[in-house]
This record gives structure tokens, C-alpha cells and sequence, in this order.
């Protein structure tokens, strides 16, 4: 391990990311509070350490592995969930001395399998060649992002949830250009949907100017827009979403 990267005690309550290049530098970071970081973190981590254009949201959620550990009130034993998607299950051995797992078996995720295909992924090897490399970058990312205080108070809506929910799927698409917008859109529905979720769920960010062809099939004619791909029915939100209310009504159905 390098580049600052340190493996120490971990508490017996935390949430932990972590995000791989294509060349198989990692990012991660531990998360005791579980609402401190998310991937938007861990983006803006390579973009400033590989010195990219752009913060490279395409690797997400495909290059991630998320750990939550809990401790259950009954039997006061730690219970972990570990999960990453399948190109980086091969990292398994790293991920648990991060995270001081042990020998922990990795849960692998498929519910991306489409949107992480290989030519989607290798399409942005042009823009973003630094990221083919490997660095033998393994950093720890401590710093929390500035979470925004709502515009209007967050209005208790109830949801009608089902004993074992379906994960929810996410598009968001946006255009490259406005990463002040899509940053302020990421941390927003972060917020939200961390609150609001009761299960799992997965976004994939897609760059309409890169990928016009799958903007053109989704019906896209502004950015950013946020499609709730499932549970069915379709639906979405164009422009900035600016009110938690309207993203609960949106998720609510």
C-alpha cells in the first residue's frame, strides 16, 4: 500500500466505500457516522490526486464495494454486509485489510450488469487515459462533504414500502460540462435518498455528450434529468430538483 494509505482499529459501528480505477488504484474511505461521505467523495479524490478533467462519476457504480457493520441490540454481536460489484471482486483481499474484515467472503452485486458493460466503461479511455494506469494508489479519503441544508423543511411522507423492497434504480443524466450542477444534483439525492430508502439502491451517471446514443433512447431533452428506472412505473424529474418534498412524491409514487 502507498500514498498515505493506513489500515488501523475500526469501530464496531461504520459504513465503508470504496472506488477503483480501471488500472486498480482505490479510494476509500470509514465512515463511523454513516452519512459523512459518499462517492462523490471518493470521485473528487482522484480527480484532484490524478489531476482529471473532470470528477470521473462513469465508475460509478461499477467500480465500487460498500461495507455497512452494525451491532445487533439483541445479541450484541457486530453483523457486516459487505457487497461489491464484480469487477472488483478481485480485490477482496485488499478490501478486507482496509476495513479490518478478516477473511470476509464479498457478496458480488449485479443489479448494474448492463451499465457496467465493458464497451460503455472503455469509451471513456480517451478522456480519461490516467485512469487505465495504475499508480499504486490506495488513499484513504477523510475530508466530509458539505452537506446542504434543504431549501423547504423535509415533510414526513409516508411510503408504501413492502416487507422485502426492491432496490431502487437510478439514471441521472447530465452533461459533462456543468460539474457544478451535477455536484449540487449528487449531493442532493444523496441526502434524500439515504434518509428515505429502506433498501439498497444504485445510480449510474451518464454524460449525454459522451453517450448521446443512450440520451436519445431515454428520451432526454435537458440535463440534468433523474429517471427512477424501478421499481415500475418509469418515472422522472427534469432540471434541478431543489425540493426533498418533490423527490419523496417522486419516489412515493
Amino acid at each position: 500500500m502507498s500514498n498515505g494509505a493506513a489500515v488501523g482499529a475500526v469501530a464496531s459501528s461504520f459504513k465503508g466505500i470504496a472506488l477503483f480505477t480501471p488500472g486498480g488504484d482505490c479510494v476509500y474511505c470509514i465512515d463511523e457516522q454513516k452519512r459523512a461521505h459518499w462517492h462523490i467523495d471518493l470521485c473528487a479524490a482522484l480527480q484532484t490526486h490524478l489531476e482529471l478533467p473532470e470528477p470521473p462519476y462513469f465508475l460509478l457504480p461499477c467500480f465500487t464495494a460498500t461495507v455497512d457493520r452494525w451491532v445487533n441490540s439483541a445479541t450484541q454481536a457486530p453483523v457486516t454486509v459487505a457487497e461489491a460489484y464484480p469487477r472488483v471482486l478481485r480485490f477482496q483481499p485488499l478490501l478486507n485489510a482496509l476495513f479490518s474484515l478478516g477473511e470476509l467472503q464479498w457478496q458480488p452485486n449485479y443489479t448494474s450488469a448492463e451499465e457496467c458493460s465493458v464497451a460503455l466503461i472503455e469509451s471513456y479511455q480517451s478522456t480519461f487515459p490516467e485512469l487505465w494506469e495504475c499508480h499504486d494508489l490506495v488513499m484513504r479519503v477523510e475530508q466530509a462533504i458539505a452537506v446542504p441544508t434543504p431549501t423547504t423543511p423535509l415533510l414526513e411522507i409516508p411510503l408504501a414500502v413492502d416487507p422485502l423492497p426492491q432496490a431502487h434504480c437510478f439514471k441521472l443524466f447530465v452533461r459533462a460540462t456543468d460539474t457544478a450542477v451535477t455536484e449540487k444534483m449528487l449531493r442532493f439525492l444523496y441526502t434524500t435518498l439515504e434518509s428515505t430508502l429502506p433498501g439498497a439502491y444504485t445510480l449510474q451517471v451518464i454524460d449525454v455528450t459522451t453517450h448521446p446514443d443512450e440520451a436519445e433512447a431515454a428520451n432526454i431533452t435537458a440535463t440534468p434529468t433523474l429517471i427512477q428506472v424501478s421499481p415500475e412505473p418509469v418515472r422522472r424529474v427534469v432540471g434541478n430538483v431543489l425540493s426533498q418534498e418533490q423527490m419523496m412524491q417522486l419516489l412515493a409514487g
